[in-house]
């Protein structure tokens, strides 16, 4: 004890280790105290599972976050018709994740009814104007039809539900429903089919539309649901990429989850491209050899 009392005595006299000391007596008060802070805010220790909320009501969701200590908020909405109305259909993180108390969960429901929304007027527009603006209405392309006009790919008609679009109609369809399109052509034009393995089924369809090909039979592998459909990728597509088609061609896709069956479209597609490039190639070089006097 008497060797404590001099050692403070010695330490108070000298006025720099005195500082020293009281300088590190501060940083480890000051440790303490970030430490005991971000435990209190980060509620260190407390991890919480989150629980499956898939099927739930938003009323039985919110008591299921009131027991696992989470924070349930809807963020979005979507309608399903295989799904009732106002039950959840995703969640954000998934089932099973370890997160911290008061963590918020994510989820989509399901809408009890599909919105509508008004069909644009696209008569007189080009293909890709047409489509673009359907496609940010929330619809998307039925058919193309395609029928002799001066300019190709010149939309001469719109319908949707077996009604005439005319300017100022104002005429509303559920969301997701298709529109039929009657597109000019300059006498029979063929095109370059795009490659569509690797793209999602909204994605496929875009591309097809725009370069004037219809969407044909869609298969999906099994173990997709209307809940993952947006996660698969097309994996093979009929007639493969690169072929030269007449416009209007449907093409057939097939979407798959399996990353495995999806390198192997890859490579298939990819040989097929180029397969079918040379074949036009040495096409080309047959007419121009028989072109010669």
């Amino acid at each position: 004890m008497d060797f404590l009392v001099r050692l403070a005595q010695r330490i108070n006299r000298n006025v720099i280790t005195r500082n020293l000391v009281l300088a590190g007596c501060g940083l480890i008060v000051f440790v303490c105290v970030v430490n005991l802070l971000l435990n209190l805010f980060t509620r260190h220790g407390q991890v919480r599972q989150v629980p499956n909320l898939s099927g739930m009501t938003v009323e039985e969701a919110l008591h299921a976050g009131d027991k696992a200590s989470l924070r349930i908020e809807v963020n979005d909405s979507l309608y399903v018709p295989s799904f009732p109305g106002g039950v959840i259909l995703e969640q954000t993180p998934a089932e099973g994740a370890q997160v911290k108390s008061g963590r918020r969960i994510f989820v989509t429901i399901n809408s009890f009814h599909q919105k509508r929304v008004v069909v644009p007027y696209v008569t007189g527009y080009s293909l890709r104007q047409a489509k673009n603006n359907i496609e940010t209405a929330g619809l998307e392309i039925k058919e193309l039809i395609y029928r002799e006009d001066i300019a190709t790919n010149n939309v001469l008609e719109e319908r949707c539900n077996g009604k005439l679009i005319t300017r100022g109609s104002k005429i509303e369809a559920e969301m997701g429903s298709g529109v039929t399109l009657v597109v000019g052509e300059a006498g029979a034009t063929s095109q370059k089919v795009p490659k569509t393995v690797g793209f999602s089924i909204r994605e496929a369809k875009s591309r097809l539309w725009e370069l004037g090909f219809n969407v044909g039979k869609i298969t999906r592998d099994k173990g997709i649901t209307p809940m993952n459909e947006h996660e698969a990728k097309v994996y093979v597509q009929q007639p493969t990429a690169g072929r030269m088609c007449p416009l209007g061609t449907r093409v057939d896709l097939s979407v798959t989850l399996d990353e495995q069956k999806l390198k192997q479209g890859h490579s298939d597609s990819d040989r097929a491209e180029r397969a079918a490039a040379k074949a036009l190639a040495d096409s080309l070089d047959s007419v121009s050899i028989n072109d010669q006097p």
